[in-house]
């Protein structure tokens, strides 16, 4: 079985059990690090920047601070649903008084790759250039299916659609770079990255419901090889980029209370382990450092920093040889562009 956020979370409870004792359940949630760490990031005046999954958990809390800080625009790329209009009225409530920042919702469905090019239709006809793209939604856990294009749902939600994303808008993160000096894309990855090699038959059109089955293995490890994907195309993409002035960087969130935490398959059996968990607002900052903060360099990864990287202020960190592989980022890249299309740079 690969070393899946779950088994991450026995691990740290056999490690960390005392200290989540005496932290506590309201101690381990509090927001501790956003406030002092937001800060410091700089102002956001003038930038687009376009997120998605922002209705709840780490992407809410990235919107609402890019909303604080002043961003231009604030694109919020989802599913249509009724809580698409509570975010968006959540992050209005955010914007500074005087501030003109405009908050944006695009419908864009990630299991569908005609939903992801007519969002970015949508924004390529209303903006010139985007400075920041936020690869952030993802689903945990899911059952063996197959999307309407014929992929693994969480492969095609986690990676497929946002490197088709990554390469529709790439003409726009060129255009920012050029005006503003850089640009950024930004993927979201998880503990669960931690395991085995990529294997090219989780990224094979038609291969939904024939990855494993419905059981919890099977289950985990489909999620272990979508969030190793977002590391593994984080680094192809920023060997690419060399010198061009657009940044690819990875982030991963630690152990975070969120919706996806409480209701994935494995997390409700084990749901002591949130005593050592961080809230959203904290598990929010390696994403927010990649995407806005200082010192970030192409190909960086960042992360909580305590307790084998579950909690604490964001840090960067070196990556294992699963994420590493060079093979791996070939084969990821090829099939990527099979499903997608040619991604040029």
């Amino acid at each position: 079985m690969i070393y899946s956020a779950t088994a991450t979370a026995v691990v740290v409870g056999g490690v960390i059990g005392y200290k989540a004792m005496k932290m506590g359940a309201s101690g381990s949630k509090t927001t501790k690090y956003l406030p002092e760490f937001e800060e410091q990031l700089p102002s956001l005046s003038g930038k687009v920047v376009a997120v998605t999954g922002s209705t709840s958990g780490t992407g809410l809390v990235f919107a609402k601070v890019a909303a604080r800080k002043g961003v231009g625009t604030i694109l919020l790329l989802n599913r249509p649903s009724e809580r698409v209009t509570q975010a968006e009225e959540a992050i209005k409530k955010e914007i500074p008084e005087g501030s003109t920042t405009k908050v944006k919702s695009i419908p864009c469905d990630l299991q569908d790759f005609e939903s992801v090019k007519n969002a970015c239709t949508i924004i390529k006809s209303k903006f010139q250039a985007l400075d920041v793209l936020c690869n952030n939604a993802g689903i945990m856990a899911m059952e063996d299916l197959a999307t309407k294009d014929g992929y693994d749902v969480q492969m095609q939600t986690n990676h497929l659609s946002h490197f088709l994303l990554t390469k529709e808008l790439f003409p726009l993160l060129q255009r920012a770079k050029e005006l503003r000096g850089e640009a950024r894309i930004v993927n979201h990855s998880s503990l669960a990255r931690r395991g085995g090699l990529l294997q090219s038959e989780y990224f094979a059109k038609n291969s939904g419901g024939n990855l494993g089955g419905n059981g919890f293995t099977g289950k985990w490890n489909r999620y272990h090889y979508s969030k190793l994907a977002n590391v593994v195309f984080t680094l192809a993409l920023a060997d690419k980029l060399k010198n061009s002035g657009i940044k690819s960087v990875c982030a991963a969130p630690g152990y975070s209370s969120t919706n996806l935490q409480v209701t994935s398959q494995g997390m409700t059996a084990l749901m002591w382990t949130r005593f050592v968990s961080q809230s959203a607002e904290d598990g929010a900052m390696p994403l927010l450092q990649c995407a806005f903060g200082m010192d970030v360099q192409n190909g960086d990864f960042w992360e909580p920093s305590h307790y084998m990287n579950m909690v604490g202020p964001a840090t960067k960190v070196k990556l294992t040889k699963e994420c590493t592989d060079e093979g791996s980022q070939k084969m990821l890249w090829e099939a990527s562009e099979e499903a997608c299309g040619k991604f040029e740079i």
